[in-house]
């Protein structure tokens, strides 16, 4: 059933294997004071020297920082979970990293940061689970559903990997399914 409200008051994208090419996209095609802060969670290898930040900043007109303990989530900034650290939203809307055990085989973990931020925003979270080879976020956007929050998966024909986004479709937790360009539309519309 297809939700239609558009009251986002934070957007949770989780990706794996396939979907940096669709947040470049999104990112990139979203429209000049989008002010809705993003919160991407992507499983990548926590011993690589990273420069996927400078990555995302060059493809959008907002700003692209990784997220922080403590920091409060502020309008009009990507976040970024950092390697090898789970990402927790806290209900005064800030940030905790959070080093244990990793879930899903992944940290950061996708279905850890929807299902915290689905008690920090409620339904005013929109979650949004893109290409990946597991089943990580399932879980989480079953906490999203049950706080009434937006859910979307990537149409799992437009994705490299079509694991993480179908798992979230044959378990029924998804209000929309989209492909990458109708992703962007939609949350322009908010």
């Amino acid at each position: 059933m297809a939700k239609d409200r558009l009251d986002g008051k934070c957007i949770v994208i989780g990706g794996s294997a396939g979907s940096l090419k669709i947040i470049l996209y999104i990112l990139s095609h979203l429209k000049q004071g989008f002010s809705i802060p993003i919160i991407i969670v992507l499983h990548r290898k926590s011993d690589a020297e990273s420069t996927l930040t400078d990555v995302l900043n060059n493809s959008t007109h907002l700003k692209v920082k990784e997220a922080e303990d403590k920091e409060q989530i502020a309008p009009e900034i990507v976040y970024l979970a950092p390697a090898d650290y789970h990402l927790l939203v806290e209900r005064e809307h800030t940030f905790s990293l959070d080093a244990s055990e990793k879930v899903n085989f992944s940290r950061p973990s996708i279905d850890v940061t929807f299902q915290t931020a689905a008690e920090a925003y409620g339904s005013g979270l929109i979650a949004i689970i893109l290409s990946g080879a597991n089943d990580d976020g399932t879980d989480g956007l079953k906490s999203v559903r049950k706080k009434k929050g937006i859910t979307i998966a990537q149409d799992p024909k437009t994705a490299s990997m079509y694991v993480m986004p179908q798992s979230a479709i044959n378990h029924g937790l998804t209000d929309h399914v989209l492909p990458a360009n109708e992703i962007a539309e939609f949350l322009n519309r908010i």
